[in-house]
């Protein structure tokens, strides 16, 4: 199901990309720059055909449906932010509070009544922060993960994902991407002394604290509510999308009770099936290399990275992490 920076799993037919650690394309025998599995896969017998592999012109056509379809986003007046001090290349670092506003100086939190939100945030608290110390799920934390997944599964927006990688032969039911969607987020991987202490879900959108800077943590609903308890310190942002409505894009800089994050992107005003659903889609289409995608004509990119210091399970990989870049 997942294809990798260095095999042609999934990739056979994919275009050149001077990204690409080796290549699977027809040409590449002839520049001897060709992955060590290119014939096994691609070959007269190879199992990973060419309907299989999603096309940089696919993700920009994709993207901007996606985007489309993002009907529980924030509404113009559901979000006022105050963003204040733009901070240079050379101020992201030094921790210094330049803005001395929240964020946020009104968000409508109706919005976190609809189904896909409250059952965002209900997960939100299931996570301890900090690397090295094993997290334990209980039962109560699984139906919760479920229910959200349930949840977004219902957005015509996800639904749509799903058709499409069915027609790549991706998934052959709804349930089966449903159960790898749940494997790849929350399936738990040490990021510390080999206790499972982090997910992909929990680096994301919760956040984490690892050697004393925060680490992940890109959501904007997760900021949002922190920042009203008093718990998080917006101190700049060093990037503002284009975009005047929402999702838009920002780069900040903040103290999470006290740790920093230096450049933290966030989508602001999306959904939770949209983030869920743009970050799942670049992790199985370009896993460990950027993902150009398109929102509302505007060219944007997300990275994603496969957990790859523990043996995958079941041959399957988990989210190490996934963030939005500028092109």
């Amino acid at each position: 199901l997942y294809t990798a920076p260095d095999s042609c799993e999934g990739r056979c037919g994919e275009p050149f990309s001077e990204e690409d650690e080796c290549h699977c394309h027809r040409e590449c025998d002839i520049e001897r720059n060709c992955c060590e599995d290119r014939e096994r896969h691609c070959g007269p017998a190879g199992f990973s055909s060419s309907r299989a592999s999603i096309t940089d012109q696919e993700l920009l056509e994709l993207s901007e449906q996606l985007y489309e379809l993002d009907h529980n986003k924030a509404r113009p007046g559901d979000i006022a932010l105050n963003p204040q001090h733009r901070a240079g290349p050379d101020e992201t670092g030094d921790k210094r509070d330049r803005s001395p506003q929240p964020l946020y100086k009104f968000v409508n939190e109706e919005l976190f009544s609809k189904p896909t939100y409250a059952s965002f945030i209900k997960l939100l608290d299931n996570y301890q922060r900090a690397t090295g110390r094993e997290e334990e799920v209980t039962a109560e934390e699984l139906r919760e993960q479920d229910g959200f997944l349930q949840e977004v599964m219902k957005t015509e927006l996800m639904k749509k994902l799903f058709v499409f990688l069915q027609g790549k032969g991706r998934y052959s039911s709804e349930q089966e991407f449903l159960q790898d969607l749940k494997e790849m987020w929350f399936g738990l991987y040490s990021r510390g002394d080999g206790e499972p202490d982090s997910s992909g879900f929990e680096h994301v959108f919760s956040g984490e604290v690892k050697k004393g800077k925060v680490s992940g943590f890109h959501n904007w609903i997760r900021f949002y509510l922190l920042e009203k308890q008093e718990l998080v310190n917006y101190f700049s942002h060093n990037f503002n999308g284009p975009w005047d409505s929402y999702p838009d894009v920002l780069g900040l800089q903040f103290s999470w009770d006290g740790f920093y994050k230096e450049v933290g992107s966030a989508f602001i005003g999306s959904s939770p099936e949209f983030e869920l659903g743009l970050y799942s889609l670049c992790f199985l289409a370009r896993p460990g290399r950027a993902c150009h995608l398109s929102l509302g004509g505007h060219q944007l990119s997300v990275q994603t990275f496969p957990w790859s210091k523990a043996p995958a399970s079941g041959g399957r990989r988990f989210i190490a992490t996934a963030y939005v870049t500028s092109p």
